[in-house]
């Protein structure tokens, strides 16, 4: 886990969508610097997790098999990823939905559509809120 003002390297992003995820990886690497890990299920996060060692897991809600709660529940079984910060990205915004993500252990979310110039400061503001 990071330190709490440590900036973090890798993030893990579990998309469906071909075209977001193509959107997220130019965010993530060339406009916010970080190394991405670019998951198309939950099914590969949880294969690919523990090689990348995240230090961000981004997390669609809706997808087709595990849906992002489910990917959440199960990537906080594996070995050293009970406190790794989870953001989930969704255009389900409504404030049951957003308790429910918080609930699940979430430290934010992220509208979609995301704007990906803004998407790293995005990041990083939720995690400054989480951590103080």
């Amino acid at each position: 886990m990071t330190s709490a003002n440590a900036p973090i390297s890798r993030v893990m992003y579990v998309e469906d969508d071909p075209d977001i995820r193509a959107i997220a990886e130019i965010a993530l690497q060339d406009v916010g610097g970080f190394e991405a890990l670019l998951c198309e299920s939950g099914d590969m996060a949880l294969k690919k997790t523990l090689d990348f060692d995240p230090e961000l897991i981004l997390l669609d809600v809706m997808m087709p098999g595990m849906d992002g709660p489910t990917t959440l529940k199960a990537l906080r079984q594996l070995d050293g990823m009970a406190d790794v910060p989870v953001i989930f990205m969704t255009a389900r915004l409504q404030s049951s939905e957003i308790r429910e993500y918080r609930e699940l252990g979430a430290v934010g979310v992220i509208p979609k559509p995301f704007d990906p110039m803004t998407l790293s400061d995005k990041i990083y503001e939720i995690l400054g809120h989480a951590r103080s």
